[in-house]
């Protein structure tokens, strides 16, 4: 079983860049392939990236594509995403996930942290 820790989340303005944080203890985190995904108020959880087992590839929704990016340390067994030219509609409570396949599907991931929430003012 692997346990997952998101943090990073808060309050910024519109255009502005925040780091996500998500720490992984238990089985192998190598072994996973992360994903990131996102629910706003009153809407379904939507996919917002994943990164393979190796770090080596990575895939992520259209409405991000070039303002985030995610990496990850398997030494210190942690995924990141990085937000970028952030804008109102990225509001939302965001959740890391980890699955042994590389996938966009939320059905595909085993397990979730307990979500960070990103607030995003204008």
């Amino acid at each position: 079983q692997v346990q997952l820790v998101e943090s990073g989340g808060g309050l910024v303005q519109t255009g502005g860049s925040l780091r996500l944080s998500c720490a992984g203890s238990g089985r192998s985190f190598s072994s996973y392939a992360m994903g990131w995904f996102r629910q706003a108020p009153g809407k379904e959880r939507e996919f917002v990236g994943t990164i393979r087992r190796s770090g080596a590839g990575t895939y992520y929704a259209d409405s991000v594509k070039g303002r985030f990016t995610i990496s990850r340390d398997n030494v210190k067994s942690t995924v990141y995403l990085q937000m970028n030219s952030l804008k109102s509609e990225d509001t939302a409570v965001y959740y890391c996930a980890a699955a042994t396949m590389y996938s966009s599907s939320p059905g595909s991931y085993d397990y979730w942290g307990q979500g960070t929430k990103v607030t995003v003012s204008s």
